[in-house]
This record gives C-alpha cells, sequence and structure tokens, in this order.
C-alpha cells in the first residue's frame, strides 16, 4: 500500500488539494480537459483508500512485474571508487526491463476502475511506451503511442516493442521531434479524445494529480530500498542518488527518505555538451520557473519566456522541463540537484558494464557519472543508494559508435 499519512510539516505532506508543491505544480489545462482531469483526480483517491486497489496492485506487483527489485551491493565500483559501498536499486530487472512499469501498472488498474478501455501515452526512450503497451495488451486495452521522430530513431529496439505488443506508435515531427513534442500532441490528441481515452502520463509531470499519482506509485522503489538495507547493513543509507528528467525514478526513491536528515539526497540532470554550451536538459541548473504540460514547474526557456530545446544523449532525459515536485525540493533545498554531461555518462555506461557485468541504460549512467564523483571522499564505512533504473540494450546502437571514438572499446 502507499505509505502513511505524513505530518503536516513533513517533505512528504505535498502537494496540497488544489496540487501545488508551494508555487509549483497545479492544474493549467484546456477547458476542455478539466472535466476528465478531475474525474481521474476523483478516481485515483477512491482507489487510493480502497485495499482492493492495492491487494490487486501488489498481486501483479509481485507475480507480474517481479517485485520485490533486487538490492545490489556493487563490490568492484565500491573498490575502483575507494569510497564509501555503493549499492544498486535493480529496477531495470523489472519486466519491461525499467522502473517505469511500476507507474503504469498502477494508472492501467485506474483506467480499469473508471471503465476506459483506449490508452494513450507518450515516451522519449521508450520505457515508458514498452510499459504501457504491455499493460495494454495484459488488460486487452487499445494503445496508441505518442513519440519523437527523432526518439523514434535512435530508440528502435523498443519501438518494435511496442509494435510487437500491439501499440500503434504515431511518430511526431514538430519541434526537436523529441519527447516534449511527444507530450505536446499526446495533450492535444487526449483534448480531442477526453470522453473515450485515459491518458497514461509516464513522469512525474503534468497537471494535478498526476505528479502525486505518478510519485505514490513509484515510492514502491524507496520504500523497499529502506527494508532492503536494514536487513543487509541494519541501517539507513548514507546518501541515494538518481538521475532525472522529468524525474519519475528520482521522486520514487527520494520520497521515503525526504524527512529523514541523515541521508543526503542527489538529483543528477543531464549537463549535455555542458551547461555553459547552452545544449543540455538540466531544468534546475540552467532553467527558471513557467508553465508547461500543465503545470509550473522550471523549465528551460529565452528571455522571453519561450520553451527551448533540450539537449542529451539520453532520449528519456531529453526533456526541457522537470516535476513540479522537484521544483520545490530544489527551492527548499531539501535535495542537491547536480549534473553530468553526455561524455560523463557514456564514460560511466563503459565502466559499470566491464566491471559489475550490467549494461545500464544512458539514464542511471548519467547517476553513476556523478556518484563516481563523490563517493571516494566518503568514509567506507558509508553507504550510498543509487538507482539503476533501467538497462542499456536500447541503447548500444547509439553507445557504440561513441566508444569507439572514446577508445573504449
Amino acid at each position: 500500500m502507499a505509505s502513511a499519512t505524513p505530518a503536516p510539516n513533513s517533505f512528504r505532506s505535498g502537494p496540497d488539494e488544489n496540487g501545488h508543491f508551494g508555487i509549483f505544480g497545479g492544474r493549467y489545462v484546456a477547458e476542455t480537459l478539466m472535466p476528465l482531469i478531475l474525474d481521474v483526480e476523483k478516481a485515483y483517491l477512491t482507489a487510493k483508500g480502497d485495499p482492493d486497489f492495492w491487494a490487486e496492485m501488489e498481486y501483479y506487483r509481485k507475480h507480474y512485474i517481479g517485485r520485490p527489485s533486487a538490492l545490489y551491493f556493487a563490490p568492484r565500483l565500491t573498490e575502483h571508487f575507494g569510497g564509501a559501498k555503493l549499492y544498486f536499486k535493480r529496477d531495470e530487472l523489472n519486466h519491461t526491463g525499467a522502473h517505469k512499469i511500476n507507474n503504469v501498472m498502477g494508472q492501467a488498474l485506474l483506467a480499469k476502475r473508471m471503465g476506459k478501455t483506449k490508452i494513450i501515452a507518450e515516451t522519449g526512450a521508450g520505457q515508458h511506451g514498452v510499459a504501457t503497451a504491455t499493460a495494454c495488451a495484459l488488460f486487452g486495452m487499445e494503445c496508441e503511442v505518442f513519440m519523437g521522430a527523432e526518439d523514434v530513431k535512435r530508440q528502435k529496439p523498443n519501438v518494435d516493442r511496442m509494435r510487437l505488443l500491439g501499440a500503434k506508435v504515431v511518430p511526431v515531427t514538430s519541434g526537436s521531434a523529441t519527447l516534449k513534442d511527444a507530450m505536446n500532441e499526446a495533450l492535444r490528441y487526449w483534448v480531442s479524445k477526453a470522453e473515450t481515452h485515459f491518458y497514461i502520463i509516464g513522469t512525474a509531470a503534468g497537471p494535478h494529480p498526476y505528479p502525486a499519482m505518478v510519485r505514490d506509485f513509484q515510492c514502491i522503489i524507496g520504500e523497499e530500498v529502506r527494508w532492503q538495507l536494514e536487513e543487509a547493513e541494519g541501517k539507513l543509507p548514507d546518501a541515494v542518488v538518481a538521475c532525472i528528467g522529468g524525474g519519475s525514478n528520482a521522486i520514487g526513491l527520494f520520497h521515503p527518505f525526504l524527512d529523514d536528515p541523515s541521508v543526503k539526497i542527489y538529483g543528477v540532470e543531464a549537463a549535455g555538451h555542458g551547461i555553459s554550451s547552452g545544449e543540455h536538459a538540466a531544468s534546475l541548473t540552467g532553467g527558471a520557473p513557467g508553465v508547461l504540460h500543465g503545470n509550473r514547474t522550471y523549465l528551460l526557456q529565452d528571455d522571453d519566456g519561450q520553451i527551448t530545446e533540450a539537449h542529451s544523449i539520453s532520449a528519456g532525459l531529453d526533456y526541457p522541463g522537470i516535476g513540479p515536485e522537484h521544483s520545490w525540493l530544489h527551492e527548499s533545498g531539501r535535495v542537491n540537484y547536480v549534473s553530468a554531461t553526455d561524455k560523463e555518462a557514456l564514460e560511466a555506461f563503459a565502466l559499470c558494464a566491464k566491471l559489475e557485468g550490467i549494461i545500464p541504460a544512458l539514464e542511471p549512467s548519467h547517476a553513476l557519472a556523478f556518484t563516481g564523483t563523490m563517493i571516494g571522499d566518503m568514509d567506507k564505512d558509508e553507504i550510498v543508494v543509487m538507482n539503476l533504473c533501467g538497462r542499456g540494450d536500447k541503447d548500444l546502437d547509439a553507445v557504440i559508435p561513441r566508444l569507439e571514438e572514446m577508445g573504449k572499446l
């Protein structure tokens, strides 16, 4: 089940009844969409308090997704970095190969309760699209996935998986033809199909209640880390680390630790070619507050408030915004938001494969790149847990030529 209700002064108490985390979040949508958004909120609040809903979730988590995912001590990387112990939360071992299925299964079950049989979704790296197509196949639902044309090319294995699972993949050619544009198109399409379609949003962004709902479904990551590390080491972690695009895997790991001041928390944005180059996807490091995709949050934008294009070698992080709860945690100072470049992520990708026999996705490779810069300065009896939120099979076509150029192969 979801975590118990936190105290009012807790970092875990948001959002308020209007979906705000401080000045962030909210519900900025077309008037025609508002009734359906309110229906989704009503259905989720009812389901959240229904033990039968969580019992069904637990069944699919255990018997279909494969939870709990493993918590793995990484001995060779720990030796390589020479400081604190490094543990990986192995969410890439979930069915479909990433953390995305945790949220998709919850929203798909909610759509069933609402009587919806037609599903739409957006996707960047394709992992959310694959998870949505999988749930739709399982429950006999129609599925359409909007995906930037650029991402269709660089994530072909996931496109093929979605088609095999029965989904229609809709390439989006507007803008930079990446995740932002896919979400624009999915929202436009939803406005015209609001009466019949349920939109499964993949990250902890969008209009209320999506940021809170996605977070609640992803919190299973951090909740498992708490009891698994207690079992393995008898203590809480000293630090937790996760990569951030929209921020769903990160908020899932972070949230159960927000009220534990001894636990340092790091979110790693994609610095692309470097923050100073202007070609990056680091919304908190290089952006400012604004409104996009139904919520107020930190965004990459120019002096006139126009959204600028993001850049990352990772399709899953290539987004000019971030979930509103992360913006609030950034301004409150509870979470430290840092960044790693494309090159640093590629080096971490190769390092993890060679030292641990694990091929990580490009997304968590950013988190590993940052982890390597700080863990060596920590004491050997301290513990860092990093969320390995996706596997790298999907990235090989993009990564192998770059690693050959870098002399890593």
